[in-house]
């Protein structure tokens, strides 16, 4: 097997076990850190807004936000300008979350990379953005050009 992608298979499944035990703590399930993040950069978007900014599908979003809004994270409210359109609010809940959430992912990143040295971290970082890059580019998506 090609060392690159059974080293970064392994590495984003062990990555992610950890992940999902440290956002446990909060009582969130896997990925819904994602949802609250792409809400706290900007509250009220659609849920298909949402999809587009993780790279998932639509009703993927549908289904945590339903979780999410039972867990009293986020509400549902129609569009003000457009009833056909459902826009996702973060609650007080959701809202305070931002910061040790936040803290926590930080210092799992800490702790994964402490072996490395600043330089290491610069270049892996670095090499990251690009493989994702081209990834995208070779699943013939759009590529953002912050990364």
């Amino acid at each position: 097997m090609p060392e690159f992608l059974d080293l970064h298979g392994r590495g984003s499944k062990v990555l992610r076990a950890l992940a999902d035990r440290e956002m446990r703590t909060y009582g969130l399930h896997l990925g819904q850190n994602y949802v609250l993040a792409a809400l706290w950069e900007q509250d009220g978007r659609t849920p298909g807004e949402v999809a587009a900014a993780l790279n998932v599908t639509t009703p993927t979003v549908v289904k945590m936000a339903t979780r999410m809004t039972a867990a009293d994270l986020l509400v549902r409210r129609r569009d003000e300008h457009d009833n056909r359109l459902v826009r996702l609010w973060l609650t007080d809940k959701g809202r305070a979350l931002q910061q040790p959430v936040e803290a926590q992912r930080q210092a799992l990143e800490d702790k994964v990379t402490a072996d490395l040295t600043p330089t290491e971290r610069r270049h892996l970082i670095s090499a990251l953005h690009k493989i994702h890059r081209t990834a995208t580019e070779l699943l013939g998506e759009p590529v953002d050009p912050l990364l």
